[in-house]
């Protein structure tokens, strides 16, 4: 994914942060910090009722993007549907790849993570770690989803589970 330019964001407007994931800006204030005055975004994360300050001069640096295009999320979807590409590598390296995955923000590479760690009712049972990691890629790609689409986080997890239901072995 290509590094977006310096944006400025606007009141209400639905970002994404990639260690957080989808919240929405409910302000740009000034604030006094250590004797200089910073311009900053406010943002609030529904999902984990926490609000974030986020200057807006590193808003970009630090990964703060706007919500991804309806041809970004229709390609995610696409990649969920896709055939799973598990690695043979140890579970402690696979794991800690697909937590950078997941708190990249990228998009795809979230897909990417669902896609590979979603398990069948026929097929063995995740490990607790898995499951974790599962649940929260799935999470961040859902929220996006809804917010993308105009609809209700459930209404969106149900057009994931759809997909990937109907994915390649």
């Amino acid at each position: 994914m290509k590094k977006p330019r310096r944006r400025s964001f606007r009141k209400n407007e639905y970002v994404v942060y990639p260690s957080h994931g989808v919240g929405r800006v409910l302000s740009i204030d000034e604030q006094d910090v250590l004797g200089q005055t910073v311009k900053m975004f406010t943002v609030y994360f529904e999902k984990d009722k926490m609000t974030l300050r986020v200057p807006t001069d590193k808003a970009v640096s630090v990964g703060m993007r706007p919500l991804s295009s309806p041809d970004l999320i229709e390609q995610a979807l696409i990649t969920i549907r896709s055939k799973p590409r598990i690695k043979r590598a140890m579970w402690s390296r696979r794991a800690q790849e697909y937590e950078q995955k997941i708190n990249s923000g990228d998009l795809i590479a979230i897909a990417e993570v669902v896609r590979d760690l979603h398990r069948k009712d026929d097929q063995r049972e995740q490990s607790y770690s898995e499951r974790q990691l599962y649940e929260s890629a799935l999470d961040r790609l859902t929220r996006e989803l809804a917010a993308v689409s105009s609809v209700s986080h459930d209404v969106a997890f149900t057009q994931v589970d759809d997909v990937l239901a109907t994915r390649k072995s």
